[in-house]
């Protein structure tokens, strides 16, 4: 906030760092303060040279571009009074021997002329400058900014554009819109709502995917954090009645409309199940059915090898994905990544750090993200992350009854270009008993196959032997399911009923 920039300019601190790729923002925040305060504002980049600014006007330059030292001498030559000095991408000279000592000796002297040094840069500062900073955040712009960059964007191609340009939102739509360009900063959100008009010359809700999609190729990924496509529907899974209800319940917990009310926007979930039963397609199913991004952090390479790294990326996939907020976060087979944490483990106790850390953001963070986490054995992870606040509920997700066992066959049945009403598939659905979902399609598939083979029709002979030549993991494993069933029975909530 500017008040926060202003104390820390007026208590006294002489080096302040804001690391954002927004740098005009942060400079339109730094002038307005300059410019509240009464203070002199010098800007200076490699390209444009020290210039003076007032009311966002650049002056004559008083260094020339080029060089970043003349410049820094500058500032320790004419000390001025109580005079603010922005740099913008100072940070890669400060490794440079002269600047570090420069800069030093500036610092030294701030407390007698008042001046303050800023330090705009994308990048995080060398470890030989950034200790003698205070950091401040710009952080995003508000929804009503963002609101402003729609509708100004929106005027802008209207007027410009030889096509005839509609548009045709509630105030429902631009809230979602708005909450969909989260995490962007202000020209980034122009140009993907401007991308959506230009697609089809209208602003409509049906932009909304499109938006999502331009979003999560524009931020893309890093790290152990990956953008996945989310193509599916509720339609597009069989029985999970009860999760299916559940989650519609909350599906506008994150709106205003909800905040007013005095709702907390919904945490997440836990889904503990049988594997193959459809918890990962439920990750993809909310996502696209809330209209948000999927984002999926694979425990797999959470673990480095240097000491500090594997806590590092950690952090890195959570602020990630708190700039693709809203968001849904995958976290898939989490007790592949913190099962160490509940007993002693040899790995130094860097299992409790990170697990440490992820429930202190999971309790802390204000961010409009909603966590899925799917675990096919649960018993092994610490007690505390399944406590109310964490997740908002922990389901079950057993294998499917024979009416959804039927069902999703049809579904598959019908993605592979067959028409479910020209099989039997209540006959199919009581002979694959024990089946798991992706053991059904797999079954489908093998069908498929021999009939292809055979230059055959599919036919309910070929599932039946698909079904009957198969043994599904409930044989060859039943005493872990049960053992699974067992402990699920009073400690979580049935995804079906």
């Amino acid at each position: 906030m500017p008040e926060t920039l202003s104390l820390l300019i007026r208590s006294g601190n002489p080096l302040i760092s804001i690391e954002t790729i927004d740098e005009s923002r942060a400079i339109e925040r730094v002038e307005a303060v300059a410019k509240d305060l009464r203070r002199p504002l010098f800007v200076w980049s490699l390209t444009e040279g020290l210039c003076p600014h007032e009311f966002s006007r650049r002056g004559e330059p008083v260094v020339p571009a080029g060089k970043s030292s003349p410049a820094v001498e500058y500032v320790r030559a004419n000390p001025g009074q109580k005079s603010i000095y922005l740099f913008r991408d100072l940070g890669p000279h400060c490794r440079d021997a002269m600047i570090h000592r420069t800069l030093r000796d500036i610092l030294d002297g701030c407390d007698k002329t008042g001046n303050t040094i800023i330090l705009v840069d994308a990048l995080p500062l060398p470890d030989e400058i950034s200790r003698f900073s205070v950091r401040y955040e710009v952080g995003w712009p508000s929804a009503d900014e963002l609101e402003k960059a729609v509708r100004r964007t929106y005027q802008k191609i209207r007027r410009s554009s030889y096509e005839e340009i509609t548009h045709k939102l509630t105030k429902r739509d631009i809230e979602q819109l708005v909450q969909t360009l989260r995490g962007l900063t202000i020209p980034q959100a122009e140009r993907v709502v401007a991308s959506a008009i230009y697609d089809d010359y209208a602003l409509t809700a049906e932009d909304l995917p499109h938006i999502i999609e331009s979003k999560r190729t524009l931020l893309g990924s890093a790290g152990c954090l990956e953008t996945i496509a989310a193509d599916f529907s509720s339609g597009d899974i069989g029985g999970l009645g009860n999760l299916k209800s559940w989650l519609r319940q909350r599906r506008g917990g994150f709106s205003r409309e909800a905040r007013e009310y005095g709702l907390e926007p919904p945490r997440g979930v836990l889904m503990l199940g049988v594997p193959g039963c459809g918890k990962s397609l439920c990750a993809k199913v909310v996502a696209a059915d809330w209209k948000m991004p999927l984002l999926r952090l694979d425990p797999g390479v959470l673990y480095q090898k240097f000491i500090g790294e594997s806590e590092s990326q950690l952090r890195q996939a959570l602020r990630q994905a708190e700039a693709m907020a809203p968001a849904v976060l995958w976290i898939d087979e989490i007790e592949k990544a913190f099962a160490s944490a509940s007993a002693s483990s040899a790995d130094g106790g860097l299992s409790k750090r990170m697990f440490g850390t992820m429930l202190s953001w999971m309790q802390d963070h204000r961010h409009p993200i909603f966590i899925i986490a799917t675990a096919n054995d649960i018993s092994a992870l610490p007690p505390e992350l399944m406590r109310k606040g964490r997740f908002d509920e922990v389901f079950f997700v057993d294998l499917p009854d024979e009416a959804a066992r039927a069902k999703v066959m049809g579904i598959h049945l019908k993605r592979r270009g067959r028409k479910p009403d020209d099989f039997n598939l209540s006959e199919l659905a009581e002979a694959a008993d024990g089946f798991s979902g992706s053991e059904l399609e797999q079954a489908v598939i093998s069908a498929m196959h021999a009939a292809f083979s055979r230059r055959e029709d599919l036919a309910d002979r070929h599932l039946l032997k698909a079904i009957r030549d198969t043994q599904p993991l409930s044989i060859l494993n039943a005493e872990k399911i049960a053992q699974l069933r067992a402990w699920a029975r009073h400690r979580c909530v049935p995804a079906d009923r």
